[in-house]
């Protein structure tokens, strides 16, 4: 199912700027005659006073702008409603320290498309659960989910990164918010909270090699610096594939519903974090 979610999302943004009802401003006061001030230096000094206004439900919708803003309305629900695929067990962001399924089928999702699109395996990927706005419900899954998930515009792009810059970023992403979904690794967190031992390897159980080089998948929101994770900036050789991550998972749950499959969670066991220690990382008390 091919949707064009970029004129989606415009209408999205220019419906609530449309329909918000805002309090006119109060008009201003006259100003002083200009004769009353210059030339005036023992005129008394004036007063200025900032006015709060709130935002009210006092005036009607514009008929204008509702009667063009209506078709479009219609046509975005109906689109919205339109179904994709089963997932009967739903896939949960994991916000209390459980596995991050949800990140783990983006990331996989994100490694299988720039894959086809650079013709050459992806070894990693990497996106921010921050990014991941909502769980996807079990049920049928709707448009609509895929949009609470995604809301925003960011796209896939592929890198180069050395091994060093894998770990690195799966480092960071521990120590900025206990843990950022990943793909193509394994990744275990054990010791202390004092004395933390991170162990990484790729996803097969070997051992990633700092100075080798692989091609990696990320948004264009993180390779740009967003949210911490600075090892994916140093990524070479960066194609912005032109695909919006949103598009991407509604193409992923087109082509499950084409299969007759459902949309099933990967299996857990990508990132092991003892309880504790997820939680000091939360704080950012781990190894300090």
């Amino acid at each position: 199912m091919k949707l064009d979610t970029s004129i989606l999302a415009l209408i999205l943004a220019l419906a609530p700027l449309a329909c918000q009802k805002v309090a006119p401003a109060p008009l201003p006061k006259p100003a002083p005659a200009a004769s009353a001030l210059v030339g005036d230096t023992k005129a008394a000094p004036r007063l200025l006073q900032a006015q709060s206004v709130g935002v009210v439900q006092e005036f009607a919708d514009d008929p204008a702008i509702m009667a063009v803003l209506a078709p479009r309305q219609a046509e975005i629900k109906a689109t919205f409603d339109l179904p994709l695929c089963a997932c009967p067990k739903g896939l949960f962001r994991g916000r209390n320290g459980e596995e991050n399924l949800l990140g783990y089928w983006v990331t996989d999702t994100m490694r299988a498309r720039a894959a086809r699109l650079a013709g050459k395996p992806v070894k990693f990927a990497m996106t921010n659960s921050g990014g991941l706005r909502a769980n996807l419900p079990p049920g049928q899954l709707k448009v609509s989910d895929i949009y609470g998930v995604m809301p925003f515009e960011n796209e896939l792009v592929t890198i180069e990164m050395t091994g060093q810059d894998v770990m690195d970023a799966i480092k960071q992403g521990i120590l900025h918010r206990g843990s950022e979904p990943s793909s193509g690794v394994k990744v275990v967190l054990s010791g202390t909270v004092d004395k933390p031992d991170l162990l990484i390897t790729w996803e097969d159980g070997t051992a990633i090699k700092p100075d080798e080089v692989v091609t990696a998948a990320t948004t264009d929101y993180l390779y740009n610096g967003g949210d911490a994770i600075p090892a994916l900036k140093n990524g070479r050789r960066p194609f912005t594939t032109g695909v919006a991550m949103r598009q991407m998972l509604l193409d992923a749950c087109g082509d499950l519903a084409k299969a007759g499959k459902p949309l099933e969670a990967p299996p857990l066991g990508r990132y092991n974090i003892l309880p504790e220690l997820y939680a000091a990382a939360r704080e950012h008390k781990l190894g300090k």
